[in-house]
């Protein structure tokens, strides 16, 4: 009866996703303790466990970036608003956003500070310094920091004040040096949002009035949340040389002329964690692919006041540990109950019971946490077992979010058939053909609620004509509501 009582009350602290998709993201952040609140509106604690689901994300991406030839670095937090003015349609892009500095100590300042939205000014006078020769050529850098935009309506992981993220910053010699690193950079988020995450993201271009400010083109990743809203999940922009002339970036190529380079940005951020919790959570709280998760496996020994029992529960857990498996062994004093509930709300992907009668038989209980499966294993092939389970979980997750996708995915050919659609099914993407005409792509929004999502790389044929004025179409577009 404790156990059932115990798991009752954990899950009535999560509130329903079909009841209110909001409060139940906002339950499972608090819940899971992932985050905590402060005194300054949009800025959060990140606490361990949500910390550690971060640092698996940098460990893995850094690991890429590293492999790709990129080093790591780190520019100030301010950035002179003089500095700031030398590129036009990027300050104007980021003006809304901007927090600035005015006063050091009792001092007025001169020249205004602006607390970093984003690096590009900064590393572009870096690249001024030290860029002279196309023996220089290229930097291939990359800093993982927090930056400052200052968001009116915030929500912890996907829109915050102040959040951590990696921007990376390559300079080329050539435009299509700087093109191919951009295209290679998505390739690789795209790559680690299935492989890692468990996360299927559809990769295109975004239109004009979406771009990145400054940026010549802007490339991303596009994800569809379990509520049919689609989600961000990394950008990839090529500048040109843009940048390089507003900076006077030049360098002296083979022929001794003086001549720009070609720059490039991508970057993923925390909200990353909100897209977890927003593809794979349940009503019973977090689910973790197994790549990011603090934890992978928990173990719980069942009347571990009987003897032997923790202690083979530790020798397990040592065992799995020297099998390069994220253990932990929850010898605390609350009941098996209480722990099934917590560790379900903390997205654990594989949970292991053991008892008297289990060691008796040589043999434990494994329960994945996406599906609640459990099956009976050996001991003597364990850790085997485990890490099929985990790719269990992973190949799991994954699937179950293609297939909402899937399900949300709609083909639409005019406006109206989009609204009806959307009122008869709900949120998801549409794909719908469209003219490239700017005005057209802001009347679909204003008349369906959906915007532009990105240009697919993989175009499909819908029909002739713009879903918008009628005209001949020029591309395929995904469009949706988004975070």
């Amino acid at each position: 009866m404790g156990k059932n009582n115990n798991n009752k009350k954990m899950v009535e602290a999560i509130t329903s996703m079909d009841e209110d998709f909001a409060k139940w993201y906002t339950d499972i952040v608090k819940k899971a303790e992932l985050i905590e609140y402060t005194s300054v509106k949009g800025c959060m604690v990140i606490r361990p466990y949500g910390y550690a689901i971060w640092e698996n994300i940098q460990h893995i991406l850094d690991t890429k970036f590293k492999e790709t030839g990129h080093e790591n670095v780190c520019m100030p937090m301010f950035i002179p608003e003089s500095l700031l003015q030398k590129e036009k349609d990027h300050v104007e892009g980021f003006a809304p956003e901007v927090a600035w500095v005015t006063h050091g100590g009792n001092e007025k300042l001169e020249d205004r500070l602006c607390v970093r939205p984003t690096s590009e000014t900064l590393f572009c006078e870096h690249y001024s310094n030290i860029i002279h020769s196309y023996r220089d050529l290229p930097k291939l850098y990359n800093q993982w920091v927090s930056v400052v935009r200052w968001e009116k309506t915030t929500r912890p992981f996907l829109r915050s004040r102040e959040f951590l993220w990696q921007e990376g910053h390559t300079i080329h010699a050539t435009a299509e040096e700087a093109i191919v690193e951009t295209e290679k950079m998505l390739n690789v988020y795209a790559d680690f949002c299935e492989k890692s995450l468990a996360m299927p993201v559809i990769k295109g271009k975004k239109t004009e009035s979406d771009k990145f400010a400054g940026a010549v083109s802007t490339y991303a990743i596009e994800a569809l949340m379990h509520d049919g809203k689609a989600l961000q999940a990394g950008t990839s922009h090529y500048f040109g040389d843009g940048f390089a002339k507003a900076f006077e970036i030049e360098y002296t190529d083979k022929e001794n002329k003086k001549v720009n380079p070609h720059q490039t940005s991508w970057g993923v951020t925390t909200r990353l964690i909100g897209a977890i919790i927003m593809t794979h959570g349940d009503n019973n709280g977090l689910v973790l692919p197994p790549a990011v998760a603090p934890i992978q496996l928990v173990i719980i020994p069942v009347a571990m006041h009987k003897e032997g029992v923790l202690e083979k529960a530790s020798e397990i857990a040592d065992m799995l540990k020297a099998h390069n498996i994220r253990v932990k062994l929850d010898d605390t004093d609350n009941s098996a109950g209480w722990k099934f509930a917590e560790y379900e709300m903390k997205g654990v992907p594989v949970r292991l019971e053991i008892g008297p009668k289990d060691i008796d038989n040589n043999q434990c209980v494994l329960a994945t946490r996406h599906n609640g499966e459990k099956a009976t294993v050996s001991l003597d092939s364990l850790a085997e077992a485990v890490n099929t389970k985990l790719q269990e979980v992973h190949d799991g997750l994954y699937k179950k979010a293609l297939e909402n996708r899937a399900n949300r995915t709609y083909s639409c050919k005019t406006m109206d058939e989009i609204i009806s659609t959307l009122a008869g099914k709900g949120d998801g993407f549409v794909k719908a053909m469209w003219c490239g005409d700017e005005a057209c792509e802001d009347m679909v929004k204003e008349k369906t609620g959906v915007g532009s999502r990105c240009i697919p790389e993989v175009q499909e044929h819908i029909s002739d004509t713009c879903v918008c004025c009628g005209k001949p179409a020029t591309t395929m577009v995904y469009w949706g509501k988004a975070y």
